[in-house]
């Protein structure tokens, strides 16, 4: 099985989703000594941000084709994905951006959209200030309604969120709240 582990936090050592996505990777690798790992941080290494292609025959470059090689080769990916302003990263957004390619991941039919990159499961590492995921504060969460309707357009279904929400509050409650979805209710890896 091949795993994409992406981080995307631009905290370095104060990041909260970055031991989090370690831990799973750590945790999966105890179950699946067949598990072949690649990492991505995004952070210290970044995309360039997208930019229009006027010829649309072209193909990406190859920094671009790398990264969509590496995603496309995947059957799993874990993310790490802080809520940065009630969305993503810019770092994740050029990453997502670098692997929507049009013929690759996604294609225009007679009926609208299909996606081409079915079969894999995502794993998102969410990191939140507050709580978005119930409350009033929930129609201002933009990172995980994005993350999922961006995954299940170009054809990833399978999407699971691994939230440490409320750190802005009691930070180490809402590291061990995560740490015990990644102990209890984590799927196991197929």
């Amino acid at each position: 099985m091949n795993l994409l582990h992406i981080d995307s936090s631009a905290l370095g050592t104060h990041s909260v989703s970055r031991p989090l996505t370690r831990e799973i990777v750590a945790k999966l690798r105890k179950t699946n000594t067949a598990l072949h790992v690649e990492y991505r941080d995004l952070a210290a290494d970044p995309l360039p941000h997208w930019q229009p292609v006027v010829d649309a025959s072209r193909e990406p470059g190859a920094a671009g084709q790398a990264v969509l090689d590496q995603f496309m080769k995947s059957d799993l990916v874990i993310i790490g994905a802080p809520m940065y302003n009630f969305s993503i990263p810019s770092q994740l957004k050029a990453w997502i951006d670098a692997i929507a390619v049009p013929g690759q991941t996604f294609r225009y039919g007679a009926n609208g959209p299909q996606g081409l990159a079915g079969g894999k499961r995502v794993i998102v590492v969410s990191s939140r200030g507050g709580i978005y995921s119930e409350g009033a504060a929930k129609a201002m969460d933009f990172q995980e309604t994005y993350l999922r309707t961006f995954f299940g357009f170009i054809g990833v279904t399978d999407v699971e969120f691994i939230r440490a929400e409320g750190v802005g509050k009691n930070k180490e409650a809402a590291i061990s709240r995560a740490h015990e979805a990644i102990h209890g209710s984590l799927r196991k890896a197929a």
